[in-house]
C-alpha cells in the first residue's frame, strides 16, 4: 500500500495518536466518567502566581506545585481554621485545593486522568490557630476527594501541618507528587 493511501485509509491523526502512545480522548475515560458521577468538574488549571512552573514531570512522577484553595461564598477558602474558619470549613478548602491539584495533573496528563498510576505523596499545610491541633481533619478533604475518584490508589503518604501564615491569606496549602503512566 502506497504512504499516501494508507494516511488516507486510517487518517493521520490516528496513526499520529496511535504511534505517539496517546490514549483514547479523556471525556470517554474512566476517571472522567468517575468525576461525572460524583458530580464533580474541575476547574481549569491556576497558573502561577509568582517565578514557578505549575507541575513537572520527571520520569514518571509528576510534582504538583502547592495549590490553594477555590474560593467561594458557600466554600471560604481564605481565613485562619480555628478562628475564621471551622474544620468543616477547612475541610472544603482542602477539597477544593484538591480540585485544583488535579486540574493541574490533568494538564500535566495532557487531558487524560486514566495515565494516573497514584498518589505518592501530599504535604498539607493548614493556616491555623496557634492551638488548633486538627489539620489532619482538614487535609482529609484532599486526602478523601483523592480516594473517591482513585480508590485505594489515591490515597498517599502525607503530611498535615499547621502554620500561622500562608500566601494571599488561603485557609490550605497542599503539595503532591503522583505517578503516572508514561
Amino acid at each position: 500500500m502506497k504512504r499516501r493511501s494508507f494516511f488516507s485509509v486510517i487518517g493521520i491523526g490516528t496513526f499520529l495518536a496511535s504511534s505517539m502512545g496517546v490514549a483514547r480522548s479523556a471525556s470517554a475515560g474512566k476517571i472522567d466518567q468517575r468525576l461525572t458521577e460524583l458530580g464533580i468538574t474541575l476547574p481549569e488549571a491556576p497558573g502561577p502566581m509568582a517565578a514557578y512552573t505549575p507541575f513537572r514531570i520527571s520520569g514518571n512522577l509528576v510534582y504538583i506545585a502547592g495549590q490553594g484553595p477555590i474560593h467561594s461564598a458557600e466554600h471560604p477558602g481564605f481565613g485562619r481554621v480555628g478562628d475564621d474558619l471551622t474544620t468543616a470549613q477547612g475541610y472544603q478548602a482542602a477539597r477544593s485545593t484538591g480540585l485544583n491539584i488535579l486540574a493541574q495533573l490533568k494538564k500535566a496528563c495532557g487531558g487524560d486522568l486514566d495515565r494516573v498510576v497514584q498518589a505518592v505523596q501530599i504535604q498539607g499545610v493548614v493556616r491555623c490557630t496557634d492551638d488548633y491541633k486538627d489539620s489532619p481533619k482538614v487535609i482529609n478533604g484532599a486526602s478523601e476527594l483523592f480516594r473517591d475518584i482513585f480508590g485505594d490508589s489515591g490515597l498517599a503518604a502525607r503530611a498535615a501541618l499547621g502554620t500561622n501564615a500562608l500566601p494571599s491569606d488561603i485557609a490550605v496549602e497542599i503539595l503532591s507528587t503522583w505517578e503516572i503512566r508514561m
